[in-house]
């Protein structure tokens, strides 16, 4: 069995993320996609800000969950019923209010769920501030 491939690559799934969550236009990018890993920008603006000038545990936590999306849609295609079942988050340090940095990786990839984790930074920092574990179910073939 050999090394697992990207069905889509970054444009391609960029593309289908904003067709069925257009909310998210403009706000990710993806800076690395490779097989089982994807690590993305997200913007951040006024509204992702919390009182004490750090960006908000929904900012981190939407992060994470779209960056699982994206390294599991290049992964298996455009298969839009394919949900979170599982995700728990654990905020580690206080984000500066800038830009989100993750890192998503799928650990393994089944035929109906698929695991993993995603870690996140500041843009420009050292430490993580939030790391997250993620279980998505994917639709049985039809």
């Amino acid at each position: 069995m050999g090394a697992p491939e990207l069905k889509l690559n970054a444009d391609e799934v960029f593309a289908y993320l904003e067709e069925v969550f257009p909310a998210v236009r403009g706000r990710f990018s993806v800076l690395e996609l490779e097989p089982m890993r994807a690590l993305l920008r997200r913007e951040t603006g006024p509204a992702d800000i919390r009182p004490g000038g750090t960006v908000s545990g929904p900012a981190m936590f939407e992060t994470a969950d779209c960056g699982f999306y994206v390294v599991l849609m290049a992964m298996i295609g455009r298969e839009a019923l394919t949900v979170t079942t599982n995700a728990t988050i654990n905020f580690l340090n206080k984000p500066e209010p800038a830009a989100l940095i993750c890192e998503a990786r799928i650990l393994k990839l089944g035929k109906l769920l698929a695991t993993g984790d995603a870690t996140i930074w500041s843009e420009g920092g050292t430490r993580p501030v939030a790391h997250a574990t993620l279980t998505y179910a994917i639709p049985p073939a039809r």
